[in-house]
C-alpha cells in the first residue's frame, strides 16, 4: 500500500536547467500532461479529498503550506472544499512542475493560494507522478490582503500564450525575474522594465489601464529574496518564484509576464504569519493615506476565461 508521507524540502528543488538525473525525471514531461495535473488538483480542492483525485502519486508525497509541513488530509486548505472563483497557471515541462495562483472569495474564509506542484516524481517514475505540493496561503491579515480586489485585478491581465517566434528562452525569462528580485537588495541593478506594467500586490494594484503604466514604483531596501525556486513557462512569459522574503523569511511568491524580456505584470502572494500585515499598519488604515491602492479598471475589459 502506498503511504502519502510529509517530507522535507529537497535541496535542488530550485533547477532552471535540466540535469541528466532531472531529464530521466521528466522524460515525457509534456504541456497537455501538466493541464491534466493541475485539472486534478482543481477537483481534489472543489472536493477537499486529494487523494481521490490526484494520481499517480509517489510513495513519498510532500505537501507543505507556507513552507510549514502540512496534511493533504487533515488541516490544510485541500483539505477543505474550496469553491474557487479564478485562477490562471502556468507549466514548466522542463522542471516538470507547475503553478497555480486561486482566488476564492468566499466571504466566511477568503484566501489568494499561490500553488507549485511538482509532477516529476523519483528517477524512473513515469512523469506526471507527483511528489510534493507547495502552497503559500493568503487569508485575513496577510500582505494587502482582500480576495476580491485581488480578483478585480487579476481577471482584467491577458496572460494569453505568446507567438513562438516572440517568446523568450527560459534563461532569459528567469534573468528579469531575477533582475526584478536582485533589486530590493542591490539598487544598482538594471530592471528590464516593460511599459505599460502593472503590480498586483497582494489586492493593491499600481496599474491605471493606461498605455503609460509603470511597475518602477520603488521596492523595499536591503531585503534578500532567498531560496529561490522557479516554475518558467515560455509560452506565456510566465516566471514563479517561490521565495523567503526579507528578514522575518516570510514565505512568498512572486510572478511575472515576460514579454520580448520586459516585465509587464508583477503578482505577489506572501504570507505574514502572526504580523497582521507583515508589521506595517493595518491595511484600512494604509488606504486611508492612499486610496489610489485600488484604481478603478472598469474601463479595462475582463479576461472571460483565465488562462489555463
Amino acid at each position: 500500500m502506498k503511504r502519502f508521507v510529509i517530507g522535507a524540502l529537497g535541496a535542488l528543488a530550485a533547477v532552471t536547467i535540466a540535469s541528466p538525473a532531472m531529464a530521466q525525471a521528466t522524460a515525457g514531461c509534456t504541456r497537455e500532461l501538466l493541464k491534466e495535473k493541475a485539472d486534478q488538483y482543481r477537483a481534489a480542492q472543489a472536493d477537499g479529498r486529494a487523494i481521490m483525485h490526484i494520481r499517480p502519486m509517489g510513495e513519498w508525497v510532500n505537501y507543505y503550506e507556507n513552507f510549514e509541513l502540512s496534511s493533504m488530509s487533515f488541516g490544510g486548505v485541500i483539505a477543505s472544499p474550496q469553491k474557487v472563483d479564478w485562477d490562471r497557471s502556468f507549466y514548466d515541462t522542463t522542471a516538470c512542475s507547475i503553478y497555480i495562483e486561486s482566488i476564492i472569495t468566499n466571504p466566511e474564509h477568503p484566501y489568494v493560494l499561490a500553488t507549485l506542484i511538482r509532477a516529476s516524481g523519483a528517477i524512473g517514475s513515469p512523469a506526471g507522478t507527483i511528489s510534493g505540493f507547495d502552497v503559500i496561503v493568503a487569508d485575513k491579515d496577510d500582505w494587502l490582503f482582500d480576495a476580491s480586489k485581488t480578483l478585480y485585478y487579476a481577471q482584467r491581465e491577458d496572460w494569453s500564450e505568446i507567438p513562438e517566434a516572440k517568446r523568450n528562452s527560459r534563461q532569459e525569462l528567469q534573468a528579469a525575474a531575477d533582475a526584478y528580485l536582485n533589486l530590493f537588495k542591490d539598487k544598482s541593478i538594471q530592471v528590464p522594465w516593460g511599459t505599460p506594467c502593472a503590480r498586483l500586490e497582494g489586492s493593491a494594484y499600481t496599474g491605471k489601464g493606461q498605455p503609460d503604466d509603470t511597475c518602477n514604483v520603488g521596492v523595499p531596501d536591503n531585503i534578500d529574496m532567498a531560496e529561490r525556486r522557479y516554475v518558467i513557462d515560455p509560452v506565456v512569459g510566465s516566471v514563479a518564484v517561490f521565495l523567503r522574503m526579507g528578514p522575518n523569511r516570510r514565505p512568498d511568491a512572486h510572478v511575472f509576464r515576460i514579454e520580448d524580456g520586459k516585465i509587464r505584470y508583477v503578482h505577489t502572494v506572501t504570507n505574514c504569519g502572526t504580523d497582521v500585515n507583515c508589521g506595517f499598519d493595518p491595511l484600512p488604515k494604509m488606504l486611508e493615506r492612499n486610496p489610489n491602492f485600488y484604481p478603478k479598471l472598469d474601463h479595462v475589459a475582463v479576461v472571460t476565461r483565465p488562462q489555463r
